[in-house]
């Protein structure tokens, strides 16, 4: 059974290891935890639904709290402690294209508006309903997880928009094929919200991003169908997957997606390479990024992430033999951990992690092995899971990210980190925050910023430290020149930052086509665009 006011399946749960926990409380604090509201409790609050009855929508309670709130810090906030103030009035499951133009047209008819739901992950409010007249129902599109064909020749599937990244995973391996996008959200999140919000998976450096990924597929909008096409490559005008890339459920629903695969590969690991400071790190995944090698990850840490990695492992042993031989080695408090993915056939990859770490090493690299990339590996999707962990130990934790050019990347960072934590000292607390480069271009590269910091009683503090901390960290954002949101799209919470990046032009032109395919406004209000 799927939490309803947290990550995952709850039969799954991380625990906090010990030295992790004291590393915490020296850091911001022992945690503060409360209780949180029951089910009962936040079902009691459901009012009557606006709908009138329908055969296809489902009005029970539990449904509607199910699909009122995503996973952001905010709807975690209002899930954990009982103060949902907005539900879909209903609940619908179409299951072939049919089924969607009949909610248009019933949508139409009823005044109601519609909210596409996919898995549910969204951290930016994408799948929130908003307070107003119009009473909404929400289309899960759970029933949307076939893989309809596989062209082995073109090396391209066809799936159903609503099958989530195991089933993506599972059907294709079958055939000894790999779709190879792994967000950290991969366990639940959909095909058709990744296209929505232009995910990025954690190997997208050998996978590409979903828009690489994304050949073509079926849309169905309110003004009609709209089909597009797998080709390979077309002058004939602009590209129409671009405008359904992103668009959030505000064009049309995606209900088929054509992508391309790749055979399994014969060879994957993860290896750990210590620098003695992240500038230092930061050369080397650059230099490698811009010379092309062949590796499938680049993901480095700063200090501060690489010491809570180091203590999150919980092997306290371990932990002291590594630390007593970094420092011996002149690895000390500035070092940073690199982990560096090969992804091929065997001399491939053999290739890629010689040529790599031989780039690593002109930069005071130090090769650790496979044993940290193993337990980052098999803790990949494990991680999310701590997020209940830390909330019910007293602590909070969220995320952010943005892409620049390496020429201002490592500033930019710094000063994210510095906004951040001036934003929650004006509330008498202290914050925890580190970053990774998570992914990395031959341009540029993203910053994957996190900030950790005690639980307040008081749900409307909790929400007024979050708002300062990333309102203050997204001002940064947009003075440097950054995308307000590298993988996480725009939804609710990033729109209002959106006509600095896109420009009035830009947003006139986005909402002239929301307009030409939803001119009765019925898809997704208040996301992406208002």
């Amino acid at each position: 059974m799927r939490r309803w006011n947290g990550w995952g399946d709850e039969a799954i749960t991380v625990p906090l290891p010990a030295s992790a926990a004291r590393y915490l409380a020296s850091v911001i604090g022992p945690g503060v935890p409360g209780s949180d509201a029951p089910f009962e409790q936040v079902l009691a609050k459901i009012g009557r639904s606006a709908l009138l009855p329908h055969a296809g929508i489902m009005t029970d309670p539990a449904e509607r709290l199910r699909h009122a709130r995503g996973q952001s810090l905010p709807d975690w906030v209002a899930m954990r402690s009982g103060c949902v103030d907005v539900f879909p009035d209903g609940v619908a499951y179409p299951a072939s294209d049919q089924d969607v133009r009949a909610w248009f047209d019933w949508a139409r008819r009823s005044g109601a508006r519609l909210i596409p739901y996919g898995g549910g992950t969204s951290v930016a409010g994408h799948i929130n309903p908003r307070r107003e007249d119009a009473p909404v129902l929400t289309l899960d599109l759970g029933r949307f997880n076939r893989l309809l064909d596989l062209d082995e020749t073109s090396g391209l599937a066809t799936f159903e928009a609503g099958v989530t990244g195991p089933d993506i995973e599972k059907q294709l391996s079958a055939r000894g094929y790999t779709l190879g996008h792994f967000p950290q959200s991969w366990e639940l999140s959909t095909l058709g919200g990744w296209i929505a919000t232009r995910s990025s998976g954690q190997q997208s450096y050998h996978y590409g991003r979903i828009e690489d990924l994304f050949a073509g597929g079926h849309v169905e909008t309110p003004s009609g169908p709209l089909d597009l096409l797998p080709l390979p490559a077309s002058a004939a005008g602009p590209d129409l997957r671009q405008m359904i890339l992103g668009s959030e459920g505000r064009f049309g629903i995606v209900t088929r997606g054509v992508v391309r695969v790749r055979k399994l590969p014969e060879v994957e690991k993860f290896y750990g390479i210590f620098f003695r400071s992240w500038q230092a790190g930061a050369d080397a995944v650059r230099e490698i990024a811009r010379a092309g090698i062949p590796v499938s990850m680049l993901r480095l840490s700063d200090a501060a992430e690489t010491e809570a990695t180091l203590n999150q492992s919980g092997k306290d042993r371990l932990i002291g033999l590594a630390n007593h031989g970094l420092n011996a080695l002149g690895y000390r408090s500035g070092r940073c951990l690199l982990i560096l993915g090969v992804t091929s056939d065997r001399a491939m990859a053999k290739f890629a992690y010689q040529t790599a770490a031989a780039v690593a090493r002109t930069h005071g690299g130090l090769r650790t092995g496979q044993t940290i990339g193993n337990t980052w590996r098999k803790g990949r999707f494990l991680t999310a899971y701590l997020r209940n962990t830390l909330w019910e130990s007293g602590y909070a934790i969220d995320t952010l990210e943005t892409a620049l050019p390496w020429s201002r990347t490592m500033a930019a960072a710094a000063a994210i980190k510095d906004a951040i934590r001036d934003a929650l000292a004006g509330f008498e607390e202290r914050v925890l925050v580190f970053a990774h480069l998570s992914h990395v271009y031959p341009d540029g590269a993203s910053i994957y910023v996190t900030y950790l910091w005690r639980r307040s009683a008081d749900p409307d503090r909790m929400l007024a430290q979050w708002k300062a901390m990333k309102g203050a960290a997204s001002g940064v954002i947009v003075a440097q020149g950054g995308t307000i949101s590298h993988q996480h799209g725009v939804g609710a919470d990033h729109a209002s930052y959106l006509k600095a990046e896109k420009g009035e032009i830009g947003i006139q032109m986005i909402e002239s086509l929301r307009q030409r395919l939803d001119p009765h406004r019925i898809l997704n209000p208040g996301k992406l665009i208002d």
